[in-house]
């Protein structure tokens, strides 16, 4: 008993045919796998924009509240202590920021998305490169809100506007070392709270006891000695310098050495942990 060809039968060869003379798509290159998962994390503000709040609101708050509350105790006016806390709260924002790559990267493991990214023919580190990379915009926009903020109430840079930027670079550049910490943090903790909580406790006490809000010679000698061998001090030290002029090259030294020790590091191991876990 004969049966006849559907039409149906027809399209499949002719899908096959066409799928067989067709070249396969060459595998997307490292470059280009990072930018898309950059431009993954672009997208995912773009639905849910309540994630810019830590990088909008957050800055103007900082630097509203420790200007005012702050300012006339310490240097005996609010405009004279701007000049010099400014540079320190441009670092303690972007700093708290890059908490939120670990934030990220754990609730896409807890989510069961990294199964997925890990079956794609793609380089392995994409995902974690891209994510970085795309957490870097948000440090700028926060960077930004800090200065915009800071010239609206009256901040002014011996340096002028050259100094302002390269002190963002510096700092932008100095965290995206840091969200390789936190990233690995997201990798080890059990859920997004756990790694904002822990990433938080580790911050404040790290950023306190620094430069930012007051003058380490007016502290106890053991304390000084701390707050002077923090390298926090030393990025707020070196964004002052630049901002003001008269930057010390060894801290500036100091802070991209130290940033691309965090890489070396915790970037290989974020990597490790994201391939077996």
């Amino acid at each position: 008993m004969s049966t006849r060809p559907t039409g149906r039968t027809h399209s499949e060869e002719a899908l096959k045919s066409a799928l067989a003379s067709t070249p396969r798509p060459p595998r997307p290159g490292a470059f280009a796998a990072a930018a898309t998962f950059g431009w993954r994390g672009m997208l995912k503000i773009k639905h849910v924009p309540e994630q810019l709040i830590d990088v909008t609101l957050t800055p103007i708050l900082f630097t509203l509240m420790f200007t005012y509350l702050f300012g006339g105790a310490i240097a005996g006016s609010t405009g004279e202590y701007l000049q010099y806390i400014l540079p320190g709260i441009l670092v303690m924002t972007v700093l708290f920021t890059t908490v939120y790559s670990g934030v990220a990267l754990n609730t896409d493991l807890t989510k069961g998305v990294v199964d997925r990214f890990r079956s794609l023919p793609i380089w392995p580190a994409a995902p974690l490169v891209g994510a970085v990379v795309g957490d870097s915009v948000r440090y700028v926009l926060a960077a930004v809100m800090v200065m915009a903020v800071g010239f609206i109430l009256g901040f002014s840079p011996d340096a002028g506007l050259e100094g302002v930027l390269a002190a963002m670079v510096l700092v932008v550049v100095f965290s995206t070392g840091l969200a390789w910490v936190f990233s690995t943090l997201g990798l080890l903790m059990r859920s997004p709270n756990a790694v904002m909580n822990t990433g938080f406790m580790v911050l404040f006490p790290v950023t306190f006891l620094s430069n930012t809000f007051v003058d380490p010679d007016t502290l106890p000698s053991g304390l000084e000695a701390v707050v002077n061998a923090n390298p926090i001090s030393m990025l707020v030290s070196a964004s002052r310098g630049l901002m003001h002029g008269g930057a010390e090259t060894t801290d500036i030294l100091v802070v991209l050495a130290t940033a691309a020790v965090l890489t070396a590091v915790f970037a290989p191991l974020t990597v490790r942990l994201y391939r077996s876990r």
